[in-house]
């Protein structure tokens, strides 16, 4: 089996026992996430992101000279 076979499986799989789920469980999955992003360490990881960004050269809040 190639690897796009698989990959098609695989997508194929995920998407009927996604569905299968249902939406309470989508709902239960969202609301973990959510409560995860707004964890303290996340947090504290977001807050090292930003910085680390501020001092890249391609960073968003650089504009390009010329």
């Amino acid at each position: 089996m190639g690897f796009k076979t698989g990959l098609m499986i695989g997508a194929a799989v995920g998407y009927v026992l996604g569905a299968k789920a249902g939406r309470e469980r989508y709902e239960q999955i969202k609301h973990w996430v959510a409560n995860a992003a707004q964890s303290e360490p996340v947090a504290g990881l977001v807050g090292k992101g930003k910085s680390l960004a501020e001092h890249l050269p391609f960073s968003a809040d650089h504009t390009p000279e010329g």
